[in-house]
């Protein structure tokens, strides 16, 4: 029996834009997949259901992958792609396996020897580096910042070294309700030289993507609070 293969599906980032974001090869794609790995069922659920395929989403079947999800878990529940069943993986927003713990099963995918074929769509953290007009050559996803405060300068002024010392940017992000408070410790802390990006609501009639110093920053009254939002920041 043939192994079956392990499809990366892109989501949207922003509501009602599947069209405008996913080629229809992605879309059609999920037509053909019955067993999915996704980080919220709900909204996976919603997602499939969004695309009009004309699926009975009630025989499709979801196995949870988040931060709680035993390995032996997921492992055992891949053995479904030894059966010859296609399995695919979806995340909360953007691209499964990026920043995303989809890259759990895709790892197991490797050791069982099966086809793993990631499909276009988009990426938050790519479409912002795009759209920042700082250094793409050499850049680094650095994920979420510490909670603590005196971690987060500690963490802040850290990437902005590294980046001035190898002219790297660095990219990162925070749960949308704190995204108010880590721009004003950037404000705050930052060389008023340094470059930061903010890319907000990505792909969204209202996306808000805005490349300033730290020095004009301090000067700009933006309100990002619960705003899906990626930071990009180049010292100099």
């Amino acid at each position: 029996m043939s192994k079956g293969t392990i499809y990366l599906i892109p989501t949207v980032l922003a509501p009602d834009t599947q069209t405008q974001v996913l080629p229809d090869y992605t879309i059609q794609q999920v037509r053909n997949i019955e067993h999915f790995f996704v980080e919220n069922v709900r909204t996976a659920r919603r997602f499939i259901s969004s695309l009009k395929l004309g699926l009975n989403i009630e025989n499709l079947t979801f196995y949870l992958i988040d931060k709680h999800t035993p390995a032996e878990e997921i492992k055992k529940n891949a053995q479904i792609l030894l059966k010859g069943k296609d399995v695919g993986i979806i995340s909360e927003a953007g691209c499964p396996g990026i920043a995303d713990p989809g890259a759990l099963v895709v790892n197991v995918g490797h050791k069982l020897g099966v086809r793993v074929v990631p499909l276009v769509g988009p990426s938050s953290i790519f479409l912002a580096l795009m759209s920042s007009g700082l250094n793409g050559q050499s850049f680094a996803f650095k994920g979420y910042l510490p909670i603590d405060k005196q971690d987060r300068i500690k963490a802040i002024k850290q990437l902005e070294k590294l980046s001035l010392s190898q002219q790297q940017t660095q990219i990162f992000m925070e749960t949308p309700f704190r995204n108010n408070q880590l721009l004003e410790v950037m404000r705050q802390q930052c060389r008023k030289s340094t470059k930061l990006c903010v890319a907000s609501n990505i792909t969204a009639e209202n996306a808000y993507i805005v490349t300033k110093t730290i020095q004009e920053w301090k000067n700009t009254e933006v309100d990002l609070h619960k705003k899906p939002t990626i930071f990009v920041l180049q010292a100099y």
